[in-house]
């Protein structure tokens, strides 16, 4: 049998140290970039838009929204599951805190280890193409 795919936009949140957020989704125990599925007939930026105003009572424009690329990767927290990602990079304007189904909220630094509780996509594709150096 193969994997179903899931189709979803994400956002590299960088606040005014430079560092990446990150979230944890409750009942679950790997941290990801904020963003989520695409609902039937949303682009992926109208999708993260959607997702950053539900998870983080953050509404950004989409012209604060710039693409990073479009990545495929195991999903972090389902099994026989793969994502099919939209990811996109933007200034983070003012602090949030989780909302939604969110339970935790982590920044990560360009130096801090790369703990194994980070999901497969943000690990293998997203910090190699933000911090190539680290």
């Amino acid at each position: 049998m193969s994997p179903r795919t899931l189709h979803i936009a994400a956002a590299c949140l960088f606040d005014e140290a430079g560092r990446l957020l990150l979230v944890r989704k409750r009942g679950t125990q790997m941290f990801m970039l904020p963003g989520g599925k695409r609902e039937s007939g949303e682009t992926p930026l109208q999708a993260l838009i959607r997702e950053l105003d539900e998870e983080l009572h953050l509404q950004l424009p989409a012209s604060a929204l710039t693409p990073l690329g479009h990545f495929s990767e195991a999903a972090a927290n389902e099994p026989d599951t793969r994502v099919e990602a939209d990811i996109f990079r933007a200034p983070l304007p003012h602090p949030v805190q989780p909302a939604a189904e969110l339970e935790e909220l982590r920044w990560l630094s360009a130096s801090d280890p790369r703990s194994v509780d980070l999901a497969p996509l943000l690990r293998h594709h997203v910090l190699p193409l933000i911090w190539p150096d680290t």
